[in-house]
């Protein structure tokens, strides 16, 4: 299967200052390669050309990232008061973002917390990639942190798979990746961080999805819940046989979770707050934000 065409765009959540958009995978979201390529900017220009801003680099301002290989949810603000605001909520750690994975073998332990810290690796020829703690190579490692839910046991072209929900509580490049890899259970698919089982046969793409989003601004409640992607009636190499716990109760459970109180210490439009001892925002942090909001553009994934 190859990635959609340019004319292919799903969305799954608009407003006056919001898109969110159900990302293809294989598609990058921006790109300065000189060689026309498909990408969601091209994508979002072509179904939406009275929404591209001239005043941003691609036209549109992408308020975070998800790699090359994986689909799912994907939040555009329409300005920049709204990108503004997104940007406050991923910094202070109030975003709720939940993927779908298929991860080789049957991870036993139902439902666990993954602890591993995450750094860059500097083993030659292994430039751009993430290793954790411990590891060879492995560089100004950062606590990092995923909740992992198991849903479902089965087989994916023969071969042991588990269906597993995962919810990064920490923002690290490849942290969902990197820390099913250290379980010894690789997400199917996955070239870069898969070779480990020894069992990667290259599968159409790499099962990783960002299925769920809810960025609770202080004007809006932007949530979104994608299509799930890993079902046999869409894949028929994966055949489950086992459900551990339902989809359908964990979507949910997201659904009904508190927000974390903002910093100035008004409710948002999502939920009811919970107690927050978040220092004051300093100087630096404050630059930060505002170069941020100054640049507005991605590097392509690596």
């Amino acid at each position: 299967m190859e990635a959609g065409p340019v004319e292919s765009l799903s969305v799954v959540y608009q407003s006056q200052d919001f898109l969110v958009v159900n990302k293809h995978w294989d598609l990058r979201i921006d790109s300065r390669m000189w060689r026309e390529t498909p990408t969601l900017q091209k994508q979002l220009r072509l179904r939406f050309p009275e929404l591209a801003d001239p005043d941003t680099y691609y036209g549109f301002r992408f308020c975070h990232q998800l790699d090359f290989s994986t689909s799912g949810a994907l939040c555009v603000a329409l300005n920049k008061a709204a990108a503004g605001s997104a940007y406050k909520c991923f910094k202070e750690r109030r975003v709720t973002k939940a993927y779908l994975a298929l991860v080789r073998g049957h991870v036993q332990e139902s439902r666990m917390t993954i602890n591993y810290a995450i750094g860059r690796n500097s083993t030659e020829g292994r430039a751009h990639t993430m290793c954790i703690e411990g590891t060879q190579g492995c560089e100004n490692p950062k606590p990092s942190v995923t909740e992992l839910v198991v849903l479902e046991h089965g087989l994916y072209a023969g071969d042991p798979v588990s269906k597993v929900l995962l919810q990064p509580l920490t923002g690290r490049t490849h942290q969902l990746r990197v820390h099913c890899s250290a379980l010894s259970h690789p997400v199917v698919g996955d070239l870069t961080y898969g070779q480990a089982s020894g069992r990667e046969d290259q599968p159409f793409r790499m099962m990783l999805h960002a299925f769920y989003l809810r960025i609770p601004t202080h004007t809006e409640c932007v949530e979104a819940c994608t299509p799930d992607p890993f079902v046999p009636t869409l894949d028929a190499c994966w055949s489950p046989h086992t459900l551990v716990r339902s989809l359908d109760q964990l979507v949910q459970v997201l659904r009904a979770a508190p927000d974390p109180e903002p910093a100035e210490g008004s409710p948002g439009p999502c939920r009811t707050p919970t107690p927050s001892t978040r220092p004051p925002e300093t100087e630096a942090q404050r630059a930060s934000c505002l170069q941020w909001l100054s640049e507005w553009t991605l590097e392509p994934d690596n």
